[in-house]
């Protein structure tokens, strides 16, 4: 049995981000606070992107609190694989500040102490830990979302998900018939590199996409956020990124469009055996069903503490848990993106000392135990800190510390 003042679940943005702010605040990573991340290497979720997936087309994700790309030493080419550019960036940045990841850690269960209410037992493959707190980073990425369909079955084809996309060279789309199920960013990318290569692309969505023309500033961030922030605070699921802010548009998706490739159509009643069929009898053969239908937040492990609402979501007063302040979420809700994971490791960071009795008034300063060469690499921020992509970034979920069981 292992103890800490607080475990920090998941090594992603959102993990490394809070983790950070604990130890600018004067704790000490590996006494004072453990960060477990189920993952092999850093690098959280991009590490799992698919190679054409190049550092140039990553869709808004902003630097990690106290160092930028640029002072990482990291090799930052623009035709480089992103999973390569944010891996390295990630290693770079738990060395650079002593964070003493431990990986591969499963967590298995979140549950209270049953000698004393008012620690919790962190259960892990690597033992269990002891603690006044828990930062819950877990992100989405081993959660999937695969929806229900009559005679999903009986496909005769291939069945793909976003999480296994292996990209356009795969035998799963090359001259192949492929249907492309989602309305995300995912979905828009995986049809822009398919479509060159498969032999028929059929795009379905349960709603009308909405691209948006034109500059997303603050002031239509800080709103999307707050529409995420209420749902969240009344106990409901997050919703979606692209819900609220829509589809940007580029030259590429323009395009597309113009060429049919990005021609939307309704949501078919069932899968058959050959592929999928409408209410109206219409059908379309299929080799391969490409699931773009995004990911659920990865809360198994905290389910021992009975966190979830009667409306199916856990309700957080910011990023702490209503129902025990003991626990705070980060990567959820309105803080799953680059930028908001950043805020929201503060927020928790700040809370949880709060609620240990130290003062949190006055952060030491940032300072970094180990040197870090510099190149002057550019920063992996957007331009400008008001973006849609930086607010709330889709395609950039935080990957977890938790196998889906």
């Amino acid at each position: 049995m292992q103890h800490v003042d607080i475990v920090v679940i998941g090594a992603g943005q959102a993990g490394l981000s809070s983790a950070y702010h604990l130890r600018r605040l004067g704790l000490t990573a590996g006494r004072d606070f453990v960060v477990l991340d189920h993952s092999p290497r850093p690098g959280g979720a991009w590490q799992f992107r698919w190679p054409t997936l190049t550092y140039d087309r990553v869709h808004g994700m902003h630097a990690l609190p106290g160092m930028e790309l640029s002072e990482a030493g990291v090799e930052a080419d623009p035709d480089r694989p992103s999973s390569g550019v944010v891996g390295d960036y990630f290693a770079a940045y738990e060395n650079a500040f002593g964070l003493r990841v431990r990986r591969p850690v499963h967590v298995r269960a979140v549950r209270e102490a049953p000698d004393d209410p008012r620690l919790l037992l962190v259960e892990t493959s690597a033992g269990t830990w002891r603690t006044r707190g828990v930062v819950s980073a877990a992100g989405t990425w081993d959660r999937p979302f695969w929806p229900y369909f009559p005679g999903r079955r009986d496909f005769r084809g291939r069945q793909l998900h976003t999480a296994d996309y292996p990209g356009p060279d795969s035998e799963a789309f090359a001259d192949k018939r492929v249907v492309v199920i989602g309305a995300g960013t995912s979905a828009v990318q995986h049809l822009l590199e398919i479509g060159p290569v498969a032999a028929h692309t059929t795009w379905v969505t349960r709603r009308e996409p909405l691209f948006r023309e034109g500059p997303f500033g603050s002031e239509e961030g800080r709103e999307a956020v707050a529409r995420v922030e209420e749902r969240v605070r009344d106990g409901l699921p997050p919703r979606s990124v692209v819900s609220v802010t829509g589809l940007p548009m580029n030259e590429a998706i323009r395009r597309a469009r113009e060429s049919g490739l990005l021609t939307r159509h309704p949501l078919f009643e069932r899968i058959t055996p050959e592929g999928v069929r409408w209410p109206d009898g219409h059908t379309v053969s299929a080799d391969t069903l490409l699931w773009a239908t995004g990911f659920r937040p990865v809360v198994a492990h905290l389910a021992p503490l009975r966190l979830r609402e009667p409306a199916g979501g856990i309700a957080l007063d910011g990023t702490r848990v209503i129902g025990d302040p003991r626990v705070h979420l980060v990567g959820y809700g309105p803080s799953a993106s680059t930028i908001g994971a950043n805020r929201a490791g503060r927020t928790a960071a700040r809370g949880l000392l709060r609620l240990l009795g130290q003062d949190t008034a006055s952060p030491a300063p940032e300072q970094r135990p180990y040197p870090v060469p510099l190149r002057g690499q550019p920063s992996p921020k957007d331009e400008g800190t008001g973006t849609a992509e930086g607010v709330l970034a889709g395609g950039a979920a935080v990957r977890n510390a938790v196998p889906v069981g």
